[in-house]
């Protein structure tokens, strides 16, 4: 936000310069050189001596008056060759010389003018010019006073582009605080700006806007957890009635086909278990946050996983040292990517961990297909399964990766997946330092 402000502060400094460096170019254009008429302003003196006294002597009389004019003044008059005078002149000067004005050399405080056009002054005055030198010019001040000027006018343009622009800046810091709580997970921000202030109409809207999300998900939340729990209670009556049935069945494709309803009965308990745990995690419930040992509660976690035709290698060093977050959750997440590798190996699953100065991390590999790396963005979302899983034998409803990826975000961490080095996928989670 700051950088905003001051790149926006830059633009009108250098827009306010631009303007002035515009302005002058364009005077100079139309009406000539604003320094030069300020030049020759403070040289009017000598050139008032020049032109309205030695100018006006008769032709036998006109060097008299200049030596008279050299006695009195500090001003010194010089006669120099024509050709002289004009190597010192280029352009629009030089024109000017030649057509008998008078010309400012503002750089040295001088001026040039041609003695006479036609030789009147006296013989071979048309072949030598006037050259006075130490004019009583200076336009430093004048220069001071213009920047004087343009920096009063940047002054009167920046202080109400800045009282104007505060407001603004405060505006925006609440509305950034707002997208920060909002995308946190506190649904119940908002904006708390004054009618008056200059982006109370989008404040106004962000909090519209929110106000129909919080709506949103906190109904579709609700609809989620009151489905998933009314739905526990049938599924309880089927699975008595279906243990009933089995054993009063007498015949074997009869039983072989309940114990198939149940294992789907089974399976539909799982999902709403997993949907329950997903609600859990889109809740505004606080984690429950303790320090546990992270070394026991790893292998705590791969001890516990059920039986699997592929080999588990656990390699969590000893004194790993206390973690402060929620546990359960995090040995969900753990769990979660475990039991994914178990599904898609085709004979090892290894689970390391490493303590490192930015953190902790964690490492599950498989020597399984792997994930294509256009599926590994995708993978997190719920119930996305990639097209090999779409099948009894593999199972899963595409959620325990989801659940990991939020519980890891949960406490401030990043799930990523890469190519293990046994051939697989390598899903390694990165948790910031523990603060408690």
């Amino acid at each position: 936000m700051n950088r905003l402000f001051f790149r926006f502060f830059v633009l009108v400094m250098l827009s306010t310069s631009v303007a002035a460096f515009i302005v002058y170019f364009t005077i100079n254009r139309l009406f000539g050189d604003p320094l030069a008429s300020i030049a020759r302003n403070q040289a009017a003196a000598p050139i008032f001596l020049l032109e309205q006294y030695v100018d006006q002597a008769p032709p036998d009389g006109w060097l008299d008056r200049l030596n008279k004019v050299r006695e009195v003044s500090d001003v010194r008059f010089d006669l120099v060759p024509l050709a002289t005078a004009r190597r010192q002149l280029a352009g629009k000067d030089r024109d000017a010389f030649d057509r008998g004005e008078v010309v400012i050399d503002i750089a040295h405080r001088a001026l040039l003018r041609r003695v006479d056009l036609t030789g009147e002054r006296y013989i071979g005055s048309e072949g030598e010019a006037i050259h006075a030198q130490n004019l009583p010019i200076d336009i430093r001040v004048a220069l001071q006073m213009e920047g004087l000027r343009y920096a009063i006018v940047a002054l009167a343009l920046l202080i109400p582009i800045g009282v104007w622009s505060r407001s603004h800046w405060h505006g925006l810091q609440a509305l950034m605080k707002v997208a920060d709580s909002f995308g946190a997970g506190q649904l119940k921000a908002r904006a708390a700006l004054q009618p008056g202030d200059s982006i109370y109409p989008l404040a106004e809207r962000i909090n519209l806007m929110a106000d129909r999300i919080q709506t949103l998900l906190e109904a579709q939340r609700g609809l989620l957890h009151s489905v998933s729990h009314e739905i526990r209670t049938p599924i309880a009556r089927l699975e008595f009635a279906l243990e009933l049935l089995h054993d009063t069945a007498q015949d074997t494709l009869l039983q072989k086909r309940i114990g198939s309803m149940q294992d789907d009965l089974a399976e539909l308990k799982a999902l709403v278990g997993e949907l329950l745990g997903m609600a859990r995690l889109d809740s505004d419930q606080p984690l429950r946050y303790e320090t546990f040992d992270l070394t026991e509660a790893l292998r705590s976690c791969a001890h516990g996983l059920p039986p699997a035709p592929v080999s588990l290698d656990v390699s969590v060093p000893d004194g790993m040292g206390s973690y402060y977050g929620d546990c359960r959750l995090l040995m969900r997440a753990t769990g979660n990517l475990l039991r994914n590798a178990q599904k898609y190996a085709n004979g090892r699953v290894a689970l390391s961990a490493a303590s490192r100065p930015g953190g902790v991390s964690i490492t599950v590999d498989d020597d399984g297909p792997g994930i294509p790396e256009e599926e590994r963005a995708h993978v997190f979302e719920p119930f996305y399964r990639l097209d090999r899983s779409r099948d009894r034998g593999t199972g899963g409803f595409g959620l325990g990766l989801s659940i990991a990826g939020k519980a890891v975000a949960l406490h401030g961490g990043t799930l990523t997946i890469e190519t293990s080095p046994l051939g697989g996928a390598r899903f390694t989670i990165s948790l910031p330092p523990a603060s408690s």
